[in-house]
């Protein structure tokens, strides 16, 4: 993986690196499209397959793998365990993965610093147990495999200059934070392919501040007014700059209202994942769906619900149906576009829970692949 010592080169873009060319050990059933993502019909994972979105409950990476491998054998990703941590958040994860821009903890937030310190050693050596633990674990496997980072725009909300702010406020700094992050994720993608030679990668990109940044909703440093817009051909420029760096499908994640279907697709995205609760107008998900694209449908409650257990496999099965039917494409299609996943993370919910909902995701997947045989 690219250390904070890496500069990047250029904008950060090494080609057109699409879903479904020959880099970084992508699948031949993603085929190249004339946008740059996936063309119609074409996914890199089974039919009915289900996945997790990203973090879990705990501290032991070894132990969180060894759970995720077993329990999502078809989509398994690397999980994330932020309990362990400033370092092991979201944020700090992905800040750890730009190439050229130091950061470090001032107050409790993440900022661009002057130069390696501590808070980033801490992170790259989290980040680098984490791809010990799967490299170790993972001897032998084939098939899809996915990691997860944040995107440009959530970490550009999140992250602060050094003379404080977000750098969203700063059109350079963002476009420096761009070039970094997709610089730092081509060398990350390259590492784990390096690590895990048989398995087929995703990467997803967590993106559950661009509803916020499009619509001009994140609050400046004092909380008493918001920064500006971001315009869509901004935003999706930076996405695209990512997804052509890295060399393999990516998919969007966005857990939080508003979701940018069309951005996204045309970004060059391979799949979307998102929250089924939070969606709103069916037509820009139909216009993704009818391009082809896959649909990581967030279908299970991330805390316990009343009860302590999770829905059915039949119920959640039966509510992706539900949404399948009210967009209107043939119930063949379903399960070969749409992965079944929690709604978001699982980081607060108990290790008896996530377990079951990851189950409950996988036998809803195999009932949507059998109902449509």
């Amino acid at each position: 993986m690219t250390g904070p010592g890496a500069a990047p080169s250029g904008n950060g873009v090494a080609g057109h690196g699409v879903p479904g060319s020959s880099a970084a050990g992508t699948s031949s059933g993603a085929t190249a499209g004339a946008t740059g993502g996936a063309t119609a019909g074409a996914t890199a994972w089974p039919s009915g397959a289900a996945t997790g979105v990203g973090s879990l409950p705990g501290t032991d990476i070894g132990e969180a793998v060894r759970t995720v491998l077993g329990e999502l054998p078809d989509l398994p990703h690397l999980p994330e365990l932020p309990a362990r941590g400033p370092g092991a958040d979201m944020i700090g994860r992905g800040a750890g993965l730009l190439a050229g821009l130091p950061v470090e903890l001032y107050a409790g937030r993440w900022r661009i610093a002057a130069r390696p310190g501590r808070d980033l050693r801490r992170t790259l050596d989290l980040l680098d147990r984490d791809l010990d633990a799967l490299t170790e674990q993972t001897t032998g496997l084939t098939g899809p495999l996915k990691v997860q980072a944040p995107g440009p725009w959530t970490l550009a909300a999140s992250i602060e200059l050094p003379t404080g702010g977000r750098m969203l406020r700063d059109h350079g700094a963002v476009r420096d934070l761009t070039a970094s992050l997709a610089e730092g994720l081509r060398a990350h993608v390259a590492d784990v392919v390096k690590r895990v030679p048989g398995a087929t990668l995703l990467l997803q990109l967590d993106e559950p501040s661009l509803p916020a940044v499009l619509d001009g909703h994140v609050p400046t440093e004092s909380g008493l007014g918001t920064l500006r817009a971001v315009e869509a051909t901004t935003a999706e420029a930076a996405l695209r700059s990512i997804v052509e760096a890295v060399g393999v499908p990516v998919v969007v994640h966005c857990c939080a209202p508003g979701v940018p279907f069309s951005m996204i697709q045309a970004s060059g995205a391979a799949a979307v994942s998102f929250d089924l609760d939070l969606v709103g107008d069916l037509d820009p998900l139909g216009e993704f769906l009818d391009a082809g694209l896959g649909v990581f449908a967030g279908a299970v409650a991330t805390q316990s619900p009343p009860g302590g257990r999770p829905p059915s496999s039949a119920e959640v099965a039966d509510r992706v149906r539900r949404l399948w039917r009210r967009i209107g494409f043939p119930a063949e299609r379903l399960a070969e576009q749409v992965v079944v996943t929690p709604a978001c993370g699982l980081a607060g919910a108990t290790p008896d829970y996530a377990r079951a909902a990851m189950k409950v995701c996988v036998e809803a997947g195999r009932r949507l692949a059998e109902h449509d045989r």
